[in-house]
């Protein structure tokens, strides 16, 4: 099957031609296929931001392609508008840009611009209010009444109500307690899991990806620098501290195990960890 994104030869210069040019992307490539839970992580200033802002048509490549369903995104102005409904994105603190009276208003924002009939409209924002926990009565307030956490679901509803094949978030637990920001994860799981949506997540949170995604990419001065599983990934640990990112937990217990000279695999996960340490206690007392 053919991927749902194709990322080409990304470059993308800020302020190109002046004293302030900047290169954000250098030469980024890689496919997404349909259904897949990809994180992507690296410092801050590392073009994690720029890329996903390329994905939906927002920043224009500098050169290169972005591919959607075997299209450049680029080719026409109808290929561009359709791939902001199919690409979906939801920014970090997406709540400061709720704006309608009610709930059901700021949601049905994204379906009604695509043109679709009221009905239609009316079945979307509902069913992304379920998706995102909110209740039938909340639909009908103010969001400017509710709580943080309960903000951010009706923001991430408003993305979800248009449908799209991928659906793209930025820190989306960023100032959330732990309650809320598990909650927040388990609605785009059920998202996913009901669309076979394709998820890309960008986040600082390296317990999260390592539960919930498929597949990491890791930005790094600009460049795609890791694009593997979270094994893969994790498994250059030190590379990754050496890049100024954090690593789970785990990892890092793990690493200083196997520096006071532990014979054991690096793991990052609880239950590696459990059959790690099984398997290395029944080889050292047989």
């Amino acid at each position: 099957m053919a991927p749902v994104l194709e990322i080409k030869n990304l470059n993308h210069i800020y302020s190109a031609g002046t004293p302030f040019e900047h290169q954000a992307l250098t030469d980024v490539s890689f496919s997404v296929e349909r259904g897949e839970f990809i994180g992507v992580i690296g410092h801050t200033g590392s073009g994690k931001s720029t890329l996903i802002q390329h994905l939906n048509g927002l920043l224009k490549p500098t050169s290169g392609q972005i591919i959607l369903d075997g299209k450049d995104i680029w080719s026409d102005k109808a290929a561009t508008r359709q791939a902001r409904f199919r690409v979906g994105l939801v920014f970090q603190y997406p709540e400061y840009q709720l704006f309608e009276e009610t709930v059901y208003k700021d949601i049905a924002f994204g379906p009604k611009n695509m043109g679709l009939k009221p009905e239609e409209i009316d079945r979307r924002v509902r069913e992304a209010a379920g998706f995102v926990g909110l209740t039938e009565q909340q639909l009908q307030v103010s969001p400017f009444d509710l709580s943080g956490g309960q903000k951010r679901r009706v923001a991430i509803a408003g993305v979800i109500a248009m449908e799209p094949e991928v659906l793209i978030l930025d820190e989306p637990t960023a100032g959330l307690d732990p309650v809320g920001r598990e909650d927040i994860l388990e609605n785009i799981q059920a998202y996913r899991k009901a669309k076979n949506a394709t998820i890309m997540m960008v986040s600082h949170s390296m317990n999260d990806v390592a539960r919930l995604t498929d597949r990491l990419l890791v930005m790094n001065g600009s460049r795609l620098a890791m694009d593997g599983t979270p094994v893969d990934v994790f498994r250059r640990a030190q590379e990754l501290l050496d890049m100024g990112l954090d690593i789970p937990v785990l990892s890092r217990v793990f690493l200083e195990l196997r520096r006071l000279g532990l014979d054991v695999d690096q793991v990052y996960t609880q239950d590696q960890a459990v059959e790690v340490l099984r398997r290395w206690k029944e080889a050292h007392h047989a």
